[in-house]
């Protein structure tokens, strides 16, 4: 299995460090791994003036999955919009047609009181947000700025959404759902947006395929307040791009923090792109702080989704429920009076506790 190995800015390096420290283990238990490194974000930017260089690209395109830390950081907020590290990820999902993307958010017993919210709401949470990822307002056009005859500013976007488009993510959906607890609640803005309307109409249609799949609908404004009312109601969600990317961040605070949340983002093949949903934490890069365990736990559904090494992927998610059972916290989870590990710290608990397996 080839992989790509992009880590990025920010603390990017330092946790797709810690993910490779658990794929090496694993490689030398056996799996046959390769990994290539390349640059993206602010990296692609400083070495080629292009946040997405071409040499990135054609690593990605011939790996079969990528494994990426994160991109971002203020010096570039100041570059042309096509220059921005943001740029590269939103690129390399369009140039792979990483379309549908998967974003778990799952509660472990020992960190429910880590949580916003009180442990009785969030205890047992096993929660699946599938996110189209290619679609919607990031790339609809026309789209820009421009100065109307009255001399105002204006900016526009367009959400746009083809019936195929949408086809294609529900059916990843109820597939989703029929192997969990076949229960799929579509997230959508149908009693305003037209291209809502549309998307509620085909989710229907697709739905008549899944007869044993519940499925009910719900406006993305009270799904946001029911997945911290009680978010135990959900099982799997699917929505848009631009819906998914605010609930599936909402949705992490339930875990008790944003670093335990893996993602990946898949093909019509399950080739992926994984990394956690975080972002490239500027202000702690470099200090051996961050939480590298949304980019394990990234590496589990890596081996799982695109490598078919189901096994595998379940020993590096019960290696990291172990090192949480043991007590360890980074900084990020550490609650009044508890001593935080760090970044390589956390790495190596998770690899040690793999060998005791």
């Amino acid at each position: 299995m080839k992989i790509a190995v992009l880590p990025g800015d920010g603390i990017g390096p330092e946790i797709v460090a810690e993910a490779l420290k658990v794929l090496q283990f694993l490689a030398r238990e056996g799996l046959s791994l390769e990994f290539e490194t390349g640059l993206i974000g602010g990296a692609g930017y400083d070495s080629a003036g292009d946040p997405l260089p071409e040499a990135t690209l054609a690593l990605a395109r011939a790996a079969d999955a990528v494994l990426l830390g994160a991109v971002g950081g203020p010096r570039y907020d100041t570059l042309a919009r096509p220059l921005r590290p943001e740029q590269g990820l939103l690129r390399i999902r369009k140039e792979l047609g990483l379309f549908a993307n998967l974003r778990p958010a799952v509660v472990y017993p020992e960190l429910a009181a880590a949580s916003t919210l009180r442990p009785e709401v969030v205890a047992g949470l096993d929660l699946m947000i599938l996110r189209e990822l290619t679609g919607d307002i990031y790339f609809g056009q026309p789209r820009g700025r421009r100065t109307t005859a009255a001399g105002e500013r204006e900016g526009f976007d367009s959400m746009h959404y083809s019936e195929s488009e949408i086809r294609r993510i529900a059916r990843v959906g109820f597939e989703l759902a029929r192997g969990r607890s076949r229960r799929l609640t579509s997230v959508d803005k149908a009693n305003v947006l037209d291209t809502s309307i549309l998307w509620r109409e085909v989710v229907i249609e697709v739905g008549g395929e899944y007869p044993d799949v519940e499925l009910s609908h719900m406006y993305v404004d009270n799904a946001a307040m029911q997945l911290v009312r009680a978010p135990r109601q959900f099982d799997v969600m699917l929505t848009g791009n631009l819906f998914g990317d605010i609930l599936s961040d909402e949705a992490s605070m339930l875990t008790g923090s944003i670093g335990l949340l893996p993602s990946a983002s898949l093909d019509s093949r399950n080739k992926g792109l994984y990394e956690p949903i975080h972002g490239s934490a500027p202000d702690i890069a470099g200090r051996g702080v961050a939480n590298p365990l949304a980019t394990i736990l990234s590496v589990a559904m890596l081996l799982r989704h695109s490598g078919g090494q189901v096994q595998a992927a379940g020993r590096v998610e019960a290696a990291v429920r172990s090192v949480l059972r043991d007590g360890l916290r980074t900084a990020d989870l550490c609650a009044a009076g508890q001593t935080p590990v760090g970044t390589q710290q956390m790495g190596d608990a998770v690899v040690a506790a793999l060998a005791r397996q």
